[in-house]
């Protein structure tokens, strides 16, 4: 494999599942220890709720998140173990993803980044308790035609909704108040959506209704520790790299409010030569985004033994 030309990406929430981690931990030490240091760091048993539920604890944003979080970076460790040179050219996350793929390029310590991230779920579960809100997911109809539905739907309720993830070609989703995004559904519709699916959500991510957090978890992100990244990660707000510390803070204190661009972002990176992109994380709902992206860039997940093993026999 050329590294030259191969991007690791790491998911954000909607990879969970009640299990990750748990055939990786059996087989590996190094599994096992980076779920322990983990569980230590946070203060509670993270990695049994990850291993065995129950799955409304897992499915909660303040556990969600740094779940997800350890079981990338733990299937890191153990790949890179087994294969050192499993080193990319350049990283991006999914929203919660960004911060894995800052500890992967050796800009976050993994301590540091866990006690980060709980606090970030913890927050954004309290904005959902402060500011309710909603989200929905839009197909086929373009990102042009949905910032159009957005703008028309906040002016006629009076409350905001926005163009939160703009996954791939096809594939968007909305954010905002609850009254905004079910008008926003509607004129959708009207527009020619093939479908318009409400999400299972009661918080709006990357929406101004996370604002109420922003100045907390503003104060607490000033609280840790940034080194300048080992190689490119690609902001999927910019579809930018965060070359320099303070990117990474102007960064991630926006974030909160502000979409997800990771049609362009995958696009940016494979305009600056990626070629092949490898999921870490429990499920590939990335590497299936990657196929409406670019279908000729070839995608590898990695997430359990069998994946893990398969893609260490592809490297020999």
């Amino acid at each position: 494999m050329d590294w030259t030309q191969t991007a690791f990406i790491f998911p954000g929430q909607g990879s969970q599942v009640v299990g990750m981690g748990k055939d990786l931990a059996e087989a590996y030490e190094l599994v096992r220890l980076t779920f322990e240091e983990a569980d230590d760091a946070i203060g509670y048993k993270l990695s049994t709720m990850m291993a065995d539920g129950p799955e409304a604890e897992l499915y909660d944003t303040q556990h969600t998140q740094p779940a997800l979080y350890v079981m990338s970076i733990a299937t890191l460790r153990v790949l890179q173990q087994h294969a050192p040179q499993a080193v990319p050219a350049m990283t991006a996350g999914h929203s919660l993803g960004e911060f894995t793929a800052l500890t992967a390029a050796g800009a976050l310590d993994f301590v540091e980044g866990v006690r980060l991230v709980a606090e970030r779920g913890r927050l954004m579960r309290r904005a959902g308790e402060l500011s309710p809100g909603a989200m929905a997911a839009i197909l086929n109809l373009d990102a042009e035609a949905v910032h159009e539905v957005c703008h028309r739907a906040s002016a006629e309720v009076g409350k905001p909704v926005v163009l939160a993830n703009d996954n791939c070609p096809g594939q968007i989703v909305i954010s905002g108040s609850v009254e905004a995004v079910e008008r926003a559904m509607q004129l959708a519709k009207d527009a020619g959506a093939r479908r318009v699916l409400r999400l299972n959500v009661s918080t709006a991510p990357h929406s101004p209704l996370m604002a109420v957090v922003g100045a907390e978890f503003a104060a607490r992100l000033r609280q840790t520790s940034f080194q300048p990244p080992r190689f490119s990660v690609y902001a999927a707000s910019t579809s930018q790299p965060l070359r320099d510390v303070p990117s990474i803070y102007a960064d991630l204190e926006s974030q909160l409010t502000q979409p997800v661009y990771w049609t362009a972002t995958v696009r940016a990176m494979i305009a600056d030569g990626a070629r092949v992109f490898v999921e870490i994380g429990s499920k590939d709902v990335l590497t299936g985004l990657l196929k409406r992206i670019d279908p000729t860039a070839t995608g590898w997940r990695v997430g359990d033994v069998t994946s893990l093993e398969a893609f260490l026999a592809a490297l020999n």
